[in-house]
């Protein structure tokens, strides 16, 4: 599925099974559709890619057309997703982005944003949800490895979807209404920077996307944001400390 029939999506689900729908919105790209990514790899965690790590919790401030919404970020169980998503905010990069896909119909699903290239206006609308963040010092995009992180281990697993009862039931983030994760395509290592934000409880997500926070402030400002609202300036409030090793 492309990102122009996304955008279109709910209006083709108002007509589907409570199955079909599902089934359709797991589909749906909720992140870059044409982003190549390294596979699973045993270099992968904290400091692969020069990522850095979140160290204990962090609030970013999201200033929208909308309102604020505040996001508490957990570098305990999701060190690695955390930490990339602070780098972020303390460069700028979402800084002037559009949330270019918001799907509430015909059951709240997510509010999507974070793509680097909506900032400019000149990229058509359906080209959006396709950008990844560039590391300047390598002209390379920067793509995340898969982190989820289970109850009972002491660190997250990288690189690989979780699945079965057992680990489901386990995962320490899971997507509850908030929850604040990393959009990605079909390559579970392929997240880098959109995320979204889930306007209901998606434990189908559990365990397949990375949730990295939640929002604790403004939850009201986020079921009013629709596609092509802006997220005017990312701030960090509060914590923040990276590090390259998360011992």
């Amino acid at each position: 599925m492309t990102v122009a029939d996304s955008l279109t999506l709910p209006a083709r689900l108002r007509r589907f099974s409570p199955l079909a729908l599902v089934l359709a919105l797991l589909l749906s790209p909720l992140g870059p559709v044409a982003c190549a990514a390294p596979g699973p790899s045993a270099d992968l965690g904290c400091g692969s890619g020069g990522i850095p790590c979140l160290k204990g919790k962090a609030v970013v401030s999201l200033l929208t057309s909308k309102g604020e919404v505040q996001v508490s970020l957990d570098g305990d169980a999701a060190p690695l997703t955390a930490g990339n998503f602070v780098d972020l905010v303390r460069r700028g990069v979402y800084n002037g982005t559009v949330f270019h896909r918001v799907v509430k119909e015909p059951a709240p699903f997510v509010v999507q944003g974070g793509d680097p290239q909506s900032r400019d206006p000149k990229v058509p609308v359906d080209q959006l949800g396709g950008g990844s963040f560039i590391d300047p010092a390598s002209g390379q995009p920067r793509y995340l490895p898969l982190e989820i992180g289970l109850s009972g281990e002491a660190k997250p697993r990288y690189g690989e979807p979780s699945s079965g009862p057992d680990q489901l039931a386990r995962v320490k983030l899971p997507h509850q209404r908030g929850a604040l994760a990393m959009a990605r395509a079909e390559d579970p290592n392929s997240a880098s920077a959109q995320f979204y934000i889930a306007l209901q409880a998606l434990p189908e997500l559990d365990g397949r996307y990375a949730v990295f926070g939640r929002v604790s402030k403004g939850m009201d400002v986020v079921d009013r944001i629709n596609q092509g609202d802006k997220l005017l300036k990312a701030t960090l409030l509060s914590g923040g400390t990276l590090v390259k090793d998360s011992r």
